[in-house]
This record gives C-alpha cells, sequence and structure tokens, in this order.
C-alpha cells in the first residue's frame, strides 16, 4: 500500500491551499535544516556510544590481564609460597 500519484496530488493541493505558495519554500528550509540537526545529533550519539564500547573493550582487557596475573599468584606452588612469618613481616630465623 503506497501512495499513488492521485493521492500525492492531494496532499500537494492541500499544502499549497493551506500554507500558500510563499510560506512553502519557508516551510522546506526549515524542515532541511531540522532534519539536518537531527542526522548531526544521531551521529554525535553513534559515535560517542562506539567509543564508550572502545573504552569498555580496552578496561576489560585490562582486567583480564590483571586476572591473568592474580590467577598465576594464587597457583604458586606450596613450597614457593610465603611462610606464615615472612606474611608478617619478621625476619626469618
Amino acid at each position: 500500500m503506497s501512495i499513488g500519484l492521485t493521492e500525492l496530488l492531494l496532499i500537494v493541493c492541500f499544502v499549497v491551499l493551506v500554507f500558500g505558495s510563499k510560506r512553502i519554500p519557508e516551510l522546506a528550509r526549515a524542515l532541511g535544516r531540522a532534519s539536518r540537526e537531527f542526522k548531526k545529533a544521531r551521529d554525535a550519539v553513534e559515535r560517542e556510544g562506539a567509543e564508550l564500547l572502545d573504552d569498555g573493550a580496552s578496561t576489560d582487557t585490562h582486567a583480564s590481564v590483571e586476572a591473568g596475573v592474580a590467577s598465576a599468584a594464587v597457583s604458586q606452588p606450596a613450597d614457593k609460597a610465603a611462610s606464615p612469618s615472612e606474611k608478617e613481616g619478621a625476619a626469618p630465623k
């Protein structure tokens, strides 16, 4: 169901009768400006969203590296683990 030629002509006639032939160019300019502003705002939001996603991905990678270092420290063999006296800061005897 698309708009046919007859419907389009009726719409154009209605617009000319309601707004007058002198105001139609002004309305078209205003509509063009509004459309341009909307596109600028949409593009800005898309760029900001992409930047946030990129920042989130680099933060996730950094967190994964830190988690890998932490898991490596936890999985040390028992003979390399610090004794309780070394953990407290006391000198070994």
